[in-house]
């Protein structure tokens, strides 16, 4: 196993309902470090870009007007294969569908309204990571 980074998102449905502290908990406990953190509040046009894979689907503008609806948490977390780590915490997309235990099972309220994100591969970890945070940001 190697020491990777990864990126995440606390969504606006998360933070609209304080549960931050419980999600980096969850982070925490899992074996995740959270070397870099900050709220803000995601511009439209920076929804845009960061979903821009999403452009074609019909979800898109939905998920843009959600994702800039109020403010989220991202994050850098590092640790032992972080990022099947974080994706494997986070659960299924769908909460319906999500382990016990898993960050959506307890606090997802929808497929859309689901908490958090997390990058999917090393490569697109590296690319959301840069979007967000410089390199001065993150202190492991």
């Amino acid at each position: 196993m190697a020491i990777e980074r990864t990126f995440s998102i606390l969504k606006p449905d998360a933070t609209k309902r304080n549960l931050t502290g419980r999600i980096n908990t969850c982070l925490e406990e899992a074996g995740l470090r959270i070397i870099a953190q900050k709220r803000i509040q995601m511009s439209t046009a920076q929804a845009e870009q960061f979903y821009g894979v999403h452009r074609e689907r019909g979800f898109f503008h939905e998920l843009v007007t959600f994702m800039t609806s109020g403010p989220v948490v991202v994050q850098v977390l590092e640790g032992e294969d972080a990022i099947a780590a974080y994706r494997n915490i986070m659960g299924a997309t769908n909460p319906a569908q999500a382990a016990a235990g898993t960050i959506r099972a307890q606090f997802a309220e929808s497929i859309e309204a689901n908490s958090v994100h997390g990058s999917d591969s090393a490569e697109n970890a590296a690319t959301e990571i840069a979007y967000f945070f410089a390199g001065t940001e993150i202190v492991g």
